[in-house]
């Protein structure tokens, strides 16, 4: 009886290290199986059966792994000051996007230029409008902390609600594209399966920094992570067009130009919304400071 328990044990419980290896294990062979194999067959029924077996593990550990993480962020220097330090976390944020964003404006620039296609012009002009307000953002991050300048700082504010008010030509350009000429992001179902993760953990993580983020009182803060919200719902219009050109059979054109039309319409409004709010307020308070 001892010996059953400490083999059941032994499963359910396995150390760490080995539950690694299994879940990229697991995750490899489950890409193999559905891109190569398919979803039938004894390589197919394995890496069911090692998965569930993985979960099941996974599952089983939670608590210690919960209590690990704990462990590390109370011990580890570096976890600690991040995150104690919003300042430092707001900075190395706009550095991690403005090298993201720049990197993809000049690819879509350099396709439209390739190509000589209004649709990537159009996309270069986001991600450039985009990068042009995190750079002036880590500009005043880099030169000194939150609330020592308030007016710069509202003018910063203001600024990124006016580019924000400026990008939805651009996005309306995207969505005509998308609506009118069937454009859009067509991605392997796996590929998309895992965009859709990233794109609701992104969304949910934006808007819960919007509202963290206000008790600092500071403009610039603030500004950073209405940036991130109005990109992660952008993001949110491109995986519906990835979701539907990947599992979509290709009969309901028409009910997919409505869809994305009204997405893309919900989406550029409520970021015209945003900027229209950012200019408003920012504007009320330069005017009690004057």
């Amino acid at each position: 009886m001892r010996t059953l328990k400490k083999i059941a044990k032994a499963l359910l419980f396995p150390h760490t290290g080995v539950l690694i290896c299994l879940v990229i294990l697991s995750a490899v062979m489950l890409i193999y199986s559905f891109v190569v194999v398919g979803t039938e067959g004894i390589i197919s029924y394995v890496t069911y059966t090692l998965s569930a077996y993985t979960l099941t593990a996974a599952c089983c550990k939670t608590p210690d792994i919960i209590r690990l993480i704990k462990r590390i962020k109370q011990e580890n220097r570096y976890i600690v000051r991040l995150s104690s330090d919003a300042h430092l976390r707001v900075k190395l944020s706009l550095y991690g996007s403005l090298a993201i964003n720049t990197a993809y404006a000049v690819f879509q620039l350099g396709l439209g230029l390739f190509h000589g296609s209004v649709w990537f012009y159009s996309l270069a002009a986001y991600y450039i409008l985009l990068v042009i307000m995190r750079f002036f953002l880590l500009k005043d991050v880099r030169g000194r902390n939150a609330g020592e300048n308030l007016r710069l700082d509202l003018k910063r504010y203001r600024f990124c609600g006016v580019i924000l008010a400026l990008m939805n030509v651009a996005l309306i350009s995207i969505v005509f594209f998308i609506a009118y000429f069937n454009r859009g992001f067509t991605h392997h179902p796996i590929t998309t399966i895992a965009m859709a993760a990233y794109t609701f953990s992104a969304f949910t993580i934006a808007i819960l920094n919007v509202i963290k983020y206000r008790k600092y009182q500071s403009p610039v803060y603030s500004a950073s992570k209405v940036i991130n919200l109005a990109a992660a719902s952008v993001s949110m219009l491109t995986l519906e067009t990835a979701m539907l050109s990947a599992f979509g059979d290709g009969s309901e054109e028409q009910m997919r130009g409505l869809l994305t039309t009204m997405t893309g319409a919900a989406v550029c409004v409520f970021i015209l919304c945003m900027a229209i709010y950012m200019i408003v307020h920012a504007n009320k308070e330069l005017k009690k400071i004057n």
